[in-house]
């Protein structure tokens, strides 16, 4: 499970080695000093002799002084250590994302992926800084200072042996109890973050449908939630906090009783003692040290496993190996195709069902059916955003399979339901489809998409800022400059996925006829809820629960299929006007 995560230190092992080394000396000059300061009462203030007072107080300042240097080289070094391993990790994370399918993407979540970029990095940077420093600090710690304790009174030091047992039977069952409680909590914080973002999101909805009062309070719920279990775990840790009073005072009482017997007996000088008490401080340190790291690594563990799910998550689709990289033409088969989408827990939820027709390079295919009846995902397994479950598709007289994504993707071309737009100039946005693209290229295509015509009407033009998601355009218009990006691709097929369902009649039509006129030879398929955008086309595809219920003109399905004919007439009869462009 580590061995993903460990390879993302990558040119960050030197500060991490250094970090661990500095620490390892402030540990080392720092248990010095109470041996230093035992000889000091023994053979200078004891003795009175300034001599050994100067020459022993000088070493401790000596001592001291190393020990702040290596403690302030530690830090530096694992900062930078912690935060460079943070960042490889986040870039990691989301250069894996890019090579998800959209399946791998519904498997994690939106919501998921961001949790596990943000809060299980952090915890995991948090986690990394510690094991390179406080991790080697908290053991030489432990392991000098029971050797010094040892080396001056063994009787004494065995204190110390039982009261790390008693610890570490406490921190054990503590976190076996705590583990599964942050388990639960970063499932939660998925939900969260997926309720967040759907909510900013659909802002829109949520305000026309003044539903803002009942997201507050599920958002409150949810946070509440995750407080509670948060609350339960800390509670469960601070019981570390008594155990930890517990055995510092007992080991004083045993210390200072012990101790005076045995200065009264003369096995141990007022030098030993209060080296003794320091180290008694340095060992229980130590352990509460111990303990924040068992706490953190609790909480770091369970996202340790979450990241690696996604490190180690195969995308279901990728290219195969020495894969074709043209495509003829914009033929497209589907042979006997079936679909189904899976859950989390493995069940299907058919789609598709025996999907067989052939479409010709450069014809105009127009799909109609009810909401569920499959036409998104027909056109998505076209791109191969998906793969069949069984049967198959064939662009240019090739199985989808068997092409290059990128080389497959950059020749379908899709425009679908949620028209997405980026922060940047319409230019920027347009350059997605080709990178290359001249500004006249832009303005022709933009002018087939009916685009130039707002577009003109801005005081910047083509430079003009697009918010976030395209939030400062209406619906129409963000469908034209999604329909003009696509069109940059000069692609073998177009899929127009109800995209022109924001844009009135009589724009959708000079749409259609500016694409009928400049890609002639590109195969076209238009998905339309209106008859208007599909009637024209050369064939017309009618799905109806997953099933091919009819094809054929607009004519010949008027009078033979009851679906089609049906949803005309409803369309037809009492239209009172055009759709409006928002």
């Amino acid at each position: 499970m580590l061995k993903s995560l460990i390879a993302e230190i990558k040119d960050y092992k030197k500060p991490s080695i250094l970090a661990s080394v500095f620490m390892a000396f402030e540990v080392i000059f720092e248990i010095s000093i109470p041996f230093v300061m035992a000889y000091l009462l023994n053979n200078g203030v004891k003795e009175s002799d300034m001599s050994n007072i100067l020459k022993f107080g000088f070493l401790m300042l000596v001592c001291a002084f190393l020990s702040l240097f290596c403690g302030i080289q530690s830090a530096n070094y694992g900062a930078k250590a912690s935060a460079g391993f943070a960042k490889n990790l986040r870039r990691a994370l989301f250069s894996k994302v890019q090579t998800f399918s959209f399946e791998n993407i519904d498997k994690f979540s939106a919501g998921g992926l961001v949790t596990r970029m943000m809060t299980d990095v952090t915890n995991i940077q948090n986690s990394y800084q510690m094991i390179i420093r406080v991790c080697v600090r908290a053991p030489l710690n432990l392991i000098f200072a029971f050797c010094a304790t040892f080396l001056i009174n063994a009787k004494m030091a065995m204190i110390f042996v039982y009261v790390a047992i008693f610890l570490a039977l406490v921190l054990t069952l503590v976190m076996r109890t705590v583990f599964p409680i942050f388990k639960k909590v970063f499932k939660e914080y998925d939900h969260l973050n997926n309720s967040v973002q759907e909510n900013i999101t659909n802002m829109r909805v949520v305000k026309s449908y003044v539903k803002e009062e009942k997201e507050t309070v599920k958002f409150k719920k949810a946070s509440r939630m995750i407080y509670n279990m948060f609350m339960k775990a800390i509670r469960l840790v601070t019981v570390n906090n008594p155990a930890m009073m517990l055995s510092m005072y007992t080991s004083f009482l045993m210390i200072s009783w012990l101790g005076a017997h045995l200065i009264v007996s003369d096995e141990l000088t007022t030098g030993d003692l209060t080296a003794m008490f320091t180290y008694t401080m340095t060992i229980l340190m130590s352990l509460m040290m111990f303990t924040m790291i068992f706490v953190l690594l609790s909480i770091s563990t369970a996202s340790v496993e979450r990241i690696d799910q996604v490190l180690t998550a195969d995308s279901t689709i990728v290219s195969p190996e020495n894969g074709q990289t043209e495509v003829k033409d914009g033929s497209i088969v589907f042979d006997h195709v079936n679909f189904s989408y899976t859950d989390e827990d493995g069940d299907k939820a058919h789609v598709l069902s025996d999907i067989n027709f052939t479409i010709r390079s450069g014809e105009v295919i127009g799909i109609l059916g009810g909401t569920g009846s499959g036409k998104s995902s027909l056109v998505q397994l076209i791109a191969r955003l998906y793969d069949v479950e069984s049967g198959a598709v064939k662009v240019g007289g090739v199985d989808v399979r068997e092409y290059d994504l990128d080389h497959l993707r950059k020749q379908v071309a899709m425009v679908l339901q949620t028209n997405v737009l980026f922060s940047g100039t319409i230019k920027e946005n347009m350059r997605w489809g080709n990178k290359e693209a001249t500004d006249e290229e832009i303005i022709a295509a933009c002018k087939i998409a009916q685009a130039d015509e707002f577009i003109s009407t801005f005081k910047d033009g083509y430079d003009t800022m697009i918010e976030r998601g395209g939030a400062n355009v209406s619906g129409g218009q963000r469908q034209r400059l999604c329909i003009a990006r696509a069109l940059l691709m000069n692609p073998k097929i177009l899929i127009l996925d109800d995209s022109t369902s924001a844009v009135d009649t009589k724009t959708d039509a000079l749409i259609r006829q500016g694409l009928a006129a400049s890609l002639k030879d590109t195969t076209k398929i238009i998905i339309g809820q209106r008859i208007s955008s599909i009637q024209d086309a050369d064939r017309i595809v009618v799905l109806n629960d997953g099933k091919i219920d009819a094809i054929g003109s607009h004519e010949d399905l008027l009078l033979s299929n009851a679906i089609y004919r049906e949803v005309y007439e409803t369309q037809t009869q009492g239209k009172g006007g055009e759709e409006d462009d928002k």
